[in-house]
């Protein structure tokens, strides 16, 4: 990067770090440093979770999987716009959540299942599963910056030579960790904010220069239909031969979304909104603002692709698969030496002349990659725990593509403007994810042992707590090795928590029957499943195909596997393989939900004696001390309305967001652009080039226009929640009792309200 790159990466950050130490001085309690002082509108919080959501690990996880797959399942996913756009207008689990004004999982455990236990193993299970999850972040991340920015893999400091991905990961975590420290979910929120404002424009910037870049017709058409039968990159009928990333990636999707869907619950902003409502509605236009997300993982996604795969750029696409290669080596292989004599078998590896229309098609067995693959096998098989590195090269492979090719592609102002965007995503991911995991350890695993804490005390010991899980990212990513894709590492290490925790979460906010019984089964089931498939992944390759292997196992064992999956062939197939675990993650994840929803729901109805007081958790009904919500019946003339998510608490601004999502999501996008386009498929196939033309229009251009009119309506949105957000500052009186303590199943602040409502209309009944 050049100098005016580098001033254009510094300005916006310190600006961003003057306004987190401006909102360091106006913490005035606990509930400022845990939900924000509850003080958010939904355009602040919408547009904060778009630098939250577009994370480094994200962008580079997309990358893997349309790299391997394409754009082509793309096209099925349409069947999730109905129920995303249902769960975000009717407010599922996350209007509920926002009306218990539960501060923490653990919190909300304790109020709705009555027991602490319950409360601390369910924090500790769900620390632990965040914190793996996520542990990769800061050493993808440093991997990325290395890459991208070309920096040497040792850097001398007075003397010292220091590894540059210690330091780099280091200066990531610091960042995050420092956010944390000045004002919790506070700082985090407004710096989120003032991120996704920068983004929002950002990332219009880069849609517009992938699509200028490359040539749709004679570039990217010509390499996403360059496919094998079974395998198109372009045609949602011919996939039938894709795996990890296929249809049953989309059944699990579907499933995981109605039932985790508040499993991610207390990270600071699940519950910072002024209310119930805007909360909801922030995820309604959450909804919305993911389509201009989504562009934006096509639009990089279709130049990687074509970047590495045309012959147009087949010299410069060797140059970077060299540099992916000598910065791999580099990193796994310390001397010198033995780093030259890898690196000459890849320096014999010619360009790829690969001639679209004559040449057999790419496929996943037979693509570029390939003899680079083959290549390092060679030069790594005589090397101790041989097929871990291996595996390990293929995985690092994949995930340096995007830096290593954009370093190439982008010239000087873009090249600081695409850094400055990947660094406020890093820092946004980071000091949310480490908040997430340190309020779950700090407000229920730590808390419920202490006596009564001081605000002073109880911030001390989050911002406490903030620095050790720093320290454990750090360690994690300096020691764990991950091998597999980053959305399969993900699933199963989240899976941990989410697929025991999902139902129990859920059917705490819905159901009157769950019981702490129930709430450990569910969890106890999630954890076998998940951790079972988790130990078979990381000790395949190493110890259990060889012993399978030494006692003759492979065949029968391989049998047997293939025999269960036949009557779900393509979707599902299990194969033996001696590098890796023939179940996937997501066929894991799959597993123990549905085992976890079956533990929850016969444990809960065995064992509950008493319906638990809903109203009274969900503050309804006489519980209603803050706020009394206008209620209406169903009836015919409202039932569209009601089906959507409207109620009385809707203004007619609300209403017309309301219907605008759902005319756009279910209508438009819906019928309009997936079932009329299955109809006609079914009665007249559509060739390569029509199905081009349909990506080209559906899901870049008008999106494209789209995204425009998002950027200017959420700026202005965004910059009006955060004025006024910054106005409530000064004026707001915080509760030092809205701490997170439970007693008695209601939380602090609202036992002394509750018991006088209570004996209130006892004495009523009586009389």
């Amino acid at each position: 990067m050049q100098f005016i790159d580098w001033i254009i990466v510094a300005v916006p950050l310190l600006f961003i770090f003057g306004i987190g130490f401006y909102i360091c001085k106006n913490i005035k309690g606990v509930s400022d440093f845990l939900a924000a002082g509850r003080l958010c509108g939904r355009y602040m919080l919408s547009v904060g979770d778009v630098a939250c959501g577009l994370a480094v690990v994200t962008l580079i996880a997309n990358i893997e999987v349309h790299y391997k797959t394409g754009y082509a399942l793309n096209f099925w996913s349409a069947v999730m716009w109905p129920l995303t756009m249902l769960l975000s207008l009717t407010g599922y689990c996350t209007y509920r959540l926002r009306e218990t004004k539960a501060m923490s999982l653990g919190q909300f455990l304790e109020m709705r299942y009555g027991s602490k236990t319950l409360r601390i193993f369910a924090a500790a299970l769900r620390s632990t599963a965040d914190v793996l999850a996520n542990v990769i972040l800061p050493a993808l991340a440093a991997r990325f910056f290395i890459t991208f920015l070309g920096l040497p893999q040792r850097i001398e400091i007075f003397g010292w030579q220091m590894p540059t991905f210690f330091l780099v990961i280091a200066i990531c975590l610091i960042l995050a960790v420092s956010i944390i420290c000045l004002g919790g979910a506070m700082a985090i929120t407004v710096t989120d904010t003032l991120q996704g404002l920068l983004c929002f424009p950002l990332l219009v910037v880069f849609i517009i220069f992938m699509l200028s870049k490359f040539s749709w017709g004679n570039e990217v058409v010509q390499v996403l239909s360059d496919r094998a039968k079974g395998e198109s990159f372009i045609n949602p009928y011919d996939i039938s031969h894709l795996r990890d990333f296929n249809l049953f990636m989309l059944i699990v999707s579907l499933v995981s979304t109605i039932m985790t869907r508040s499993s991610g619950f207390g990270a600071g902003a699940s519950s910072a909104a002024k209310s119930a409502h805007e909360q909801k509605m922030a995820g309604v236009l959450g909804t919305w603002r993911g389509f201009l997300s989504n562009i934006f993982y096509l639009a990089i996604g279709l130049g990687i692709i074509t970047f590495l795969c045309h012959r147009n750029f087949a010299d410069q696409a060797r140059n970077v698969r060299m540099n992916i290669s000598r910065s791999i080596v580099a990193e796994m292989v310390p001397d010198a030496a033995g780093q030259q004599k890898i690196m000459s078998r890849f320096a014999v590896i010619p360009a790829e002349n690969h001639e679209i229309g004559k040449d057999a098609a790419f496929s996943d067995r037979n693509h570029p990659d390939v003899q680079w693959f083959k290549a390092a096998d060679e030069a790594l098989k005589d090397l101790p725990d041989s097929a871990k590195k291996r595996q390990e090269f293929r995985t690092l492979f994949r995930q340096l593509m995007l830096p290593a090719t954009m370093r190439y592609m982008l010239p000087c102002g873009l090249a600081g403007l695409f850094c400055l965007m990947m660094v406020m995503f890093l820092i946004s991911t980071d000091d949310s994810r480490i908040y997430s995991a340190s309020l779950t350890i700090s407000q229920d695993c730590i808390l419920p042992f202490c006596k009564e804490l001081t605000p002073e005390q109880h911030i001390r010991m989050i911002r406490l707590v903030s620095i050790g899980v720093g320290v454990l990212y750090m360690l994690g990513s300096l020691f764990f090795a991950q091998l597999d894709y980053i959305n399969l590492f993900v699933a199963i290490m989240w899976g941990m928590w989410a697929a025991g925790g999902g139902p129990v979460m859920i059917f705490g906010l819905y159901s009157r029957f769950g019981t702490a019984a129930g709430a450990f089964a569910s969890l106890l089931s999630g954890l076998f499943f998940t951790v079972g498939g988790v130990l078979c992944q990381r000790n395949w390759a190493s110890v259990i195909y060889p012993w399978l292997d030494k006692n003759q196992l492979v065949k029968p064992v391989g049998q047997v596997l293939s025999t269960i999956t036949k009557p779900f062939n393509p979707v599902i197939v299990w194969e033996m393989n001696p590098l890796k675990f023939p179940i996937n993650s997501y066929e894991i994840y799959f597993l123990a939900i549905v085992f976890s929803i079956l533990a929850y729901c016969l444990v809960s109805f065995l064992t509950c004696k008493t319906p638990f007081n809903l109203d009274r958790m969900l503050h309804r009904g006489i519980y209603a001390i803050d706020e009394q919500k206008p209620q209406s019946a169903w009836t015919l003339k409202n039932f569209y309305s009601k089906f959507i998510g409207i109620t009385p608490e809707y203004s007619t601004g609300d209403k017309c967001i309301a219907w605008g999502v759902f005319i756009y999501t279910i209508i438009y996008r819906f019928i309009g652009t997936f079932v009329i386009v299955v109809i006609w498929n079914a009665v007249s196939p559509w060739s390569v080039k029509h199905w081009g033309n349909y990506f080209l229009w559906i899901q870049l251009i008008i999106p494209a226009f789209i995204a425009v009119v998002t950027t200017i309506w959420f700026g202005i949105g965004g910059f009006r929640d955060l004025r006024d957000f910054l106005v409530s500052l000064r004026t707001r009186e915080a509760d030092h009792l809205d701490n997170g303590v439970v007693d008695g199943e209601v939380s602090l602040m609202d036992k002394a309200k509750f018991d006088a409502l209570e004996n209130k209309e006892t004495s009523a009944k009586e009389k």
